[in-house]
């Protein structure tokens, strides 16, 4: 490049540096621009709730932040045995039970500000340590006040003063169709709020391992899971309604599938107030056993619908058979209240304590009749057999006979001396044989019980029974059970006309 070239190049690179200075010194440096993003609508809100919304909604929240301090979390440790597999046995003879601590957990309630709180039996069943984490997080050592296996139901307590109590409701006015939520630490998730609706009452599920159970649980749909167990059930208005208990389960996951149970808290209540004054439960009982009214029963008692509870039998020296209660009454109301499920007249009487007096309505032979009935403790009772009947006893030999009865589908034979003798009964016709799916099978009638009375009358041959069975065509007959056990039931039969 000739020397005349590159002072026109340097020039130019000059005074591209002056302008450059020029435009920065005047205007700054120029910034990249970027385009204005909206996020979201321009709007709100997306819809206006009206008022009646505004505040259902609005119930919700209030109660959910009500109650939610009011729920602990409880965390206990137990011990367990590990069985060592058999192979091991020869090399560790002296471990066969390998003691370990497991631990596990749910929720509780606060009913009282000095610390009383309401949880499962299950929850705190065979604890050797129980921890309570408070909703501010607050940790204490809790000891076991008492328990009642029976409900499901046990009190702790902490040494803690001014803890925000839980209002509890009436679980008497609830109603199917109902909003509730459920509010408790599932899977160790603290505080977890639920909804959903009541979906049926005074459901008995059997879960509780004891003839002495008292089941009356509150069906809902609001999720619980493991670890809601002893929280609470709650209105819309902030009571607690019920104490979670159990949940239906697919048999695999143990989860929620849709369907949980909670106690009612006017049983929770009763029991709560035992176990505190006393660190057990003085319950009463009126000494019967009973038993839902299907419709062929109540048919055969000459009732036009199933209403009521049926008395199957009554408890020797109990309070029913002080009070002149039978076999065979129908229990239509406790005090005033009705009731139409075992579960709802167990659940009543649960609340009640021996010594106290309740009065039955009660269905016998037409008419309606009224017992008053002062509740004993179970262990007053001088047995806990039941009375039998032992009419119409039976002399002499019997010539054995056997009917079948096709239109209700189960054969019937006469018994031997030595057959009365071992059911101890004075009389009756062995059930030989029982169809599948007949109207027999249906009642829950099978093959090895004896058939007492029918009718009210009572039945010494199967002539006799046929002979009921032929002037009821058309009609339901009380039949009078009996078992190998010695235990009684009366059940309803439909005798068919004939085709």
């Amino acid at each position: 490049m000739n020397r005349k070239n590159l002072l026109g190049t340097v020039s130019l690179i000059l005074i591209g540096i002056v302008f450059g200075a020029v435009l920065v010194s005047g205007f700054g440096w120029v910034r990249p621009s970027y385009a204005d993003v909206q996020i979201g609508a321009d709007k709100a809100p997306v819809v206006n709730l009206d008022p009646q919304a505004a505040a259902f909604n609005n119930a919700f929240i209030e109660a959910a932040e009500k109650v939610t301090p009011s729920i602990v979390q409880i965390t206990v440790v137990t011990t367990v045995k590990n069985k060592l597999p058999e192979e091991f046995h020869f090399f560790f003879p002296f471990k066969d039970d390998i003691p370990r601590e497991q631990q596990g957990g749910g929720s509780g309630i606060v009913i009282s500000e000095d610390g009383y709180i309401l949880t499962n039996n299950h929850v705190v069943e065979d604890a050797k340590h129980v921890t309570v984490t408070l909703h501010d997080k607050r940790e204490f050592e809790a000891e076991i006040v008492g328990t009642d296996p029976l409900t499901d139901l046990a009190v702790i307590k902490i040494n803690a003063k001014d803890l925000p109590a839980a209002y509890l409701g009436d679980s008497d006015n609830i109603k199917v169709g109902q909003w509730v939520m459920a509010i408790g630490n599932p899977l160790s998730l603290a505080s977890t709020v639920t909804a959903g609706i009541i979906s049926a009452k005074s459901r008995n599920i059997n879960i509780i391992r004891d003839q002495y159970a008292i089941e009356n649980f509150i069906q809902t749909d609001a999720a619980i899971n493991p670890g809601n167990s002893g929280g609470a059930l709650v209105d819309l208005n902030g009571a607690v309604i019920g104490v979670n208990s159990a949940i239906a389960t697919d048999g695999i996951t143990q989860r929620y599938i849709g369907y949980g149970f909670a106690i009612p808290i006017n049983l929770a209540k009763a029991v709560a107030r035992d176990l505190i004054a006393n660190g057990k439960v003085s319950r009463g009982y009126i000494g019967v056993q009973i038993s839902e009214l299907d419709a062929q029963t109540a048919k055969a008692i000459g009732l036009d619908e199933p209403k009521g509870v049926l008395i199957q039998d009554i408890v020797k020296g109990g309070a029913a058979e002080k009070a002149d209660i039978k076999q065979g009454d129908v229990i239509l109301k406790i005090d005033e209240k009705e009731v139409n499920v075992p579960s709802e007249l167990q659940s009543y009487v649960a609340s009640k304590r021996a010594g106290d007096e309740v009065k039955l309505t009660l269905y016998r032979d037409g008419k309606k009749i009224e017992r008053y009935v002062k509740l004993k403790a179970r262990d007053e009772d001088a047995s806990d057999n039941v009375k039998t009947s032992d009419k119409g006893k039976s002399k002499g030999k019997i010539d054995k006979k056997e009917i079948k009865f096709d239109n209700v589908g189960m054969t019937v034979r006469n018994m031997t001396e030595e057959e009365l003798k071992e059911y101890k009964v004075g009389n009756g016709v062995l059930v030989t044989e029982v169809k599948n799916f007949s109207k027999a099978y249906n009642q829950r009638i099978i093959k090895g019980v004896v058939i007492t009375e029918a009718d009210k009358k009572p039945v010494k041959t199967v002539s006799e029974l046929e002979e009921i069975f032929n002037d009821n065509k058309g009609k339901a007959v009380l039949l009078k059970l009996v078992d190998s056990q010695g235990n009684s039931r009366l059940v309803g039969l439909e005798i068919p006309e004939e085709e």
